[in-house]
Parts: structure tokens; sequence; C-alpha cells
């Protein structure tokens, strides 16, 4: 879920920018997060995280490890493909679909908490929603990002954030993770014009234009 620049050879990052968050930042964070899930839903028995591909899904399980550190108990975590449920599909090729993996208890009646790393214009969470609502009835949906980098086109908030970071259209927000980049960072860069079509036009799976 990359901000405008695909990571080279689809594997390490090679990413450029000023860090704004870094590895002991996003520890630090993430520990707040699930210190606030655990006090909001008056701890985490049906709490379920569902991370959105590909960074949400590895922050979920991190979450979910703190959590589990937090209650003495597991916490279920899974991930949710919402490939099939974006609303520019016909603007662009063909995209890899990701894969959804629903803990086994499901979602009726729980509380959902949608995880993603960066939440820019709300049309991956509006998404997700629609992807979430296909596979079971939650009684709440909330929704845990890294950053808000903000420029929202839809009424969507999240309820969690690790950092609201102030942004222009022409500048790039790339989190790095190491399951995904070999390190753990946030950098804001500078996009050109075509970044920012990217941004606008094909939000893929992080509200940053993921490839």
């Amino acid at each position: 879920m990359d901000t405008g620049m695909p990571a080279a050879g689809g594997g390490r990052s090679t990413a450029t920018g000023r860090p704004v968050l870094e590895a002991p930042d996003i520890t630090r964070v993430l520990t707040r997060i699930a210190h606030e899930i655990v006090e909001r839903a008056k701890g985490a028995d049906d709490v379920v995280l569902l991370g959105i591909p590909t960074r949400g899904v590895f922050l979920a399980r991190r979450l979910a490890a703190k959590l589990a550190d937090i209650t003495g108990r597991p916490v279920p975590h899974g991930s949710l493909d919402i490939t099939m449920y974006r609303d520019d599909l016909r603007l662009g090729p063909a995209r890899a679909l990701a894969r959804t993996e629903i803990p086994a208890d499901g979602v009726d009646g729980r509380l959902v908490v949608l995880v993603d790393d960066v939440l820019f214009s709300g049309r991956t969470i509006r998404a997700a929603l629609d992807a979430l609502g296909d596979i079971g009835r939650p009684r709440a949906v909330q929704l845990a990002v890294l950053v808000d980098r903000g420029h929202r086109e839809l009424p969507i908030r999240a309820d969690y954030v690790g950092k609201n970071l102030p942004t222009s259209l022409r500048e790039t927000v790339k989190v790095q993770l190491t399951e995904e980049d070999g390190r753990d960072g946030v950098l804001l860069g500078s996009a050109g014009a075509a970044g920012e079509r990217q941004h606008s036009g094909a939000e893929a799976s992080a509200e940053h234009a993921e490839p």
C-alpha cells in the first residue's frame, strides 16, 4: 500500500524522502492504538482485526500481538481483499487478487477494526466496507490507520490514528514495514504530475496508489 511510488523489484523498498516516523515511533504508536482499542471496547473480547493488503495486514498482526499482551488472550485477526470492490477497476490494468482470511468465528456480532497504513481520500475504506458487508454483519466497524494524510473525498474518519500528517497532493507518503520492505519507517516525499494522477485516480489498496 504505497503512496505513489512502487518499491523497486516488488520486494525491498528503495523509496526516499523525509522521515516522519522511525521504527521506534511506529512501535510506540501501535502500542498506543492497542491501548485505545482496549479502552474503547472495554476489553477486547469481541474484537476482530482485519488488515487491508498489503501493509495493513502486517499492521493488524502487530496490533493483535500487542492486544494479546495487554489482555492476556489471543485476538482474532485476518485480511480483507478489496480488489473487486474498488471504484477504479475499469480505469486501469487488471490487478492481482490478494487473500481474504477471516478468523474461524467470523465477524457476525463482533467489533471489527479495519487496519490500513495510510488514510487518504477514503475510497479504499469504502471498498473495504462493501467487501466486509458481503462477508458478515459485525455489530460495529472501526478504523485504525498508521497515518492520516488528509484530502478526504468521502465522509470517512479513522477511529484510531498513529500520526496526523498534513500533506499537499504533490507529496507522497511512503510507509515501510520490515515484513515487506526490510525496515520500518514513514517517509514524506515529493511527486510530480504523474504521482498526483496516481493519488487521485488510482488509490489502490491503501488510499495512496499501490501498484
